[in-house]
């Protein structure tokens, strides 16, 4: 027996690896409708690729930010 449920009169059948999401929006006059779909994969990749991007970002901000040594400043800079 397959483990199924109605969305939106079409059938979706659990585990078939893909995602969804729809989302309606409104406000005012302005009516805003959309919807989405990714498999697992993709979504395992985007979730990696997120990953990095903070990571590296982490990295960065603590470089730049990070005090260096007396004497350590190249030539012609000054600290401020």
């Amino acid at each position: 027996m397959k483990d199924t449920t109605m969305a939106r009169g079409r059938e979706a059948r659990h585990g078939d690896g893909q995602h969804r999401a729809s989302v309606r929006l409104r406000i005012g006059p302005v009516r805003l409708r959309s919807e989405a779909a990714i498999s697992t994969r993709g979504l395992l990749a985007t979730g990696a690729l997120v990953s990095g991007i903070l990571l590296s970002t982490a990295v960065l901000v603590m470089v730049a930010t990070r005090k260096l040594p007396d004497g350590a400043l190249p030539h012609g800079l000054r600290r401020t």
